[in-house]
């Protein structure tokens, strides 16, 4: 094998001298065949930058203790923080006619687009300082359990700097190859970001806009409701409302099904809403929540309950904020 020279080199010292990981020669030599034969990119291109990737063993330390496994106890302390309630106030202000045209073009209150950048970078702050080619290698070549889907990232991401005329070993993100104000794992950018101010460029990283408008996008073309409900927390009664707790967030329970179990519903909704039934560990014991579509929606950007809840308290307590205004 002639290619991964630095990388492959590693193998060769002792167990105790390995700084960071070594990577699976087999899996990148199949990964740029791959490359080459379906994508048309040029072999030795490829090995020439792959030659000068680093893994991190400090990536494969941190996505194995991702907060979405604390409780929400110790979960919602990390986002519903008064930084990002100011901050978010003032993203808001800052950049209002963007929001409200991204909610006109794509039916996504502002509060939601607001939040979702605040959890994931507070508005820009932290949006991550790995090179991304180097994170999306270290978990594709050396962090066997998710392996398949990195591969597929890191494929995305070399089309994606190919498209949009990029330097591959340039651009940084999270640990997890995450990008951006928005955090768009590569395969998210290439489907749902957009130009949205139409400077010919997708620009992610430096231009709010661009942010802005792609949130709200994805939003969208994964089916957002507006004026729906998103959450309510809830009265529960008997014990067969246990049978609803099944770990789905989609919305599959009609509000006859949840009465019938015991769920206490708010008035007023809508009578075609669907949801489903969590139970989250609360500092003051556990809290019920019925979830309707949009709630589903949010937790498309991240699969977790936890993560979608804290974007919703989040967007409601910075809509509220900024609703009183500046000198309130």
């Amino acid at each position: 094998m002639k290619f991964f020279p630095l990388l492959l080199a590693c193998l060769c010292l002792p167990l105790s001298a390995l700084a960071r990981p070594a990577p699976d020669p087999v899996a990148l030599r199949a990964f740029i065949d791959e490359m080459v034969r379906q994508h048309d990119f040029d072999r030795r291109q490829l090995q020439t930058l792959f030659a000068g990737v680093k893994l991190h063993q400090s990536i494969l330390d941190a996505i194995s203790r991702p907060a979405e496994s604390k409780p929400w106890k110790e979960y919602r302390p990390i986002f519903l923080t008064p930084d990002r309630l100011d901050g978010g106030v003032r993203f808001w202000r800052e950049h209002a006619d963007l929001l409200a045209r991204a909610r006109e073009t794509y039916g996504v209150p502002e509060e939601i687009i607001v939040a979702i950048i605040g959890v994931e970078t507070r508005y820009g702050r932290h949006a991550g300082r790995f090179r991304v080619l180097e994170a999306l290698s270290t978990l594709a070549f050396a962090y066997p359990p998710r392996a398949g889907f990195f591969r597929k990232e890191l494929k995305e991401y070399l089309l994606m700097t190919r498209e949009e005329k990029l330097p591959p070993q340039g651009q940084l993100g999270s640990y997890a190859g995450a990008m951006g104000l928005p955090q768009f794992m590569p395969s998210s950018f290439r489907h749902y970001a957009v130009d949205f101010n139409g400077d010919g460029k997708r620009d992610l990283w430096n231009d709010p806009a661009d942010a802005i408008g792609s949130v709200a996008n994805y939003f969208y073309r994964h089916r957002w409701h507006p004026g729906e409900p998103i959450a309510h927390r809830v009265r529960v009664h008997g014990k067969r409302w246990r049978e609803l707790i099944d770990g789905n967030l989609a919305p599959h329970y009609s509000q006859d099904d949840l009465l019938a179990l015991g769920v206490v519903l708010p008035q007023g909704l809508p009578p075609h809403l669907k949801g489903a039934l969590i139970e989250l560990d609360g500092a003051d014991g556990p809290e019920h929540w019925v979830v309707w579509h949009n709630f589903y929606v949010i937790s498309r950007y991240n699969r977790s309950a936890l993560y979608a809840m804290a974007v919703y308290q989040l967007s409601r307590e910075i809509r509220r904020h900024y609703l009183r205004g500046p000198n309130s």
